[in-house]
């Protein structure tokens, strides 16, 4: 298994739908894995984000009838937009549509402005982790129910009678499920219990590191590690502002500057050989698929600089193992490491 690159982007901070399009073009024909974008409705700063929020779910699903290959999803869909029911309902349909290219990044929901200024509800965090763990049991539960038969739960939160479960996405089981986040409790025992691939977004190795063995010690609680489900894949998510020179690079670095409700970051602002040496410190710690953010999804030249100097030097790497991460990071001077995408599977 080598280590995959996708791009993530947040168009709420100003994108309409042909800017994504002609992003998501770019990145297909340009080897990324994926295409991830944000599910919010307001944008975080003084800028009003103009000409104002997207959709994720219908943006993708139309996304999904544009592209061919490149896998599209959420990093990731608040549980407090949309009722389980529904949103299950909502991503198969995006899964048929795109030929089973889908995926769920789902999390429990923390930017409370846009929910007032929607009039969304915003209940306490603990019942925003208790909603989310009963959207994750429905939405696989209503996907992995076999045709013919109902589903119901009887939960604290929501309630479904004989469900058809109905329509099945492409992908057996359902898309891939992501959780992620900073935080060290119940997180990663969402993640062991339903999730395909844990993501740690934004922060340092050496945090990203300890996030990853916690999600291993939950895997071992729960059950999961003898379970002989597939083992979670771990990815990272990477803030990006490389440029061709260090003036390029701060450039593209200066919204990262602007006082937001984004809590602390660690960007990679710099060259393309600084890039790839913060991706083979993540691949060195056990992450197999890493999410590049991209500010300005405009800015097209800043995706193909990425595809043209970077991709190209990240071959035959394979990621460390997850529970070695404590010993790679203390082991000294990281080797730089390479990953590889597989151009020769592009139609």
């Amino acid at each position: 298994m080598t280590v995959r690159i996708c791009v993530f982007t947040e168009p709420h901070r100003g994108a309409d739908y042909d800017d994504q399009l002609r992003f998501v073009r770019l990145a297909e024909d340009g080897g990324f894995e994926g295409f991830f974008r944000a599910d919010h409705y307001q944008a975080m700063g003084a800028d009003p984000g103009l000409p104002g929020p997207t959709d994720a779910w219908l943006t993708l699903g139309a996304l999904a009838r544009e592209t061919s290959r490149i896998r599209l999803g959420t990093l990731v869909t608040s549980a407090t937009f949309r009722l389980p029911g529904p949103l299950a309902v909502m991503v198969a349909q995006v899964d048929r549509m795109s030929g089973g290219r889908v995926e769920l990044g789902i999390g429990a929901g923390w930017y409370e402005r846009e929910h007032t200024s929607y009039g969304i509800p915003f209940p306490a965090v603990g019942e925003r982790f208790d909603r989310l763990e009963e959207q994750l049991a429905v939405i696989t539960g209503l996907w992995r129910t076999p045709v013919g038969e109902s589903f119901s739960h009887h939960g604290d939160h929501y309630r479904l009678d004989d469900a058809p479960a109905l329509p099945k996405p492409v992908q057996v089981q359902g898309p891939p499920i992501i959780v992620g986040g900073r935080g060290p409790k119940r997180t990663p025992e969402l993640a062991a219990r339903y999730a395909d691939e844990f993501n740690m977004p934004f922060k340092s190795v050496a945090e990203t590191a300890q996030a990853y063995q916690r999600v291993a010690e939950a895997c071992d609680r729960t059950g999961r590690t003898d379970s002989g489900r597939p083992p979670l894949v771990l990815s990272a998510g990477v803030v990006v502002a490389i440029g061709r020179t260090d003036a390029e690079a701060q450039r593209r670095a200066a919204p990262l500057h602007v006082k937001s409700a984004l809590p602390p970051e660690d960007p990679v602002v710099g060259s393309p050989a600084q890039l790839v040496e913060r991706l083979g410190e993540f691949a060195a710690i056990g992450a197999s698929r890493i999410h590049l953010r991209l500010t300005d999804l405009t800015d097209l030249d800043h995706l193909e600089l990425i595809a043209s100097e970077v991709l190209p030097q990240l071959e035959d790497v394979k990621p460390g193992a997850p529970c070695a991460a404590s010993s790679a990071l203390q082991s000294g001077p990281l080797s730089m490491v390479r990953a590889e995408l597989d151009q020769a599977s592009r139609p």
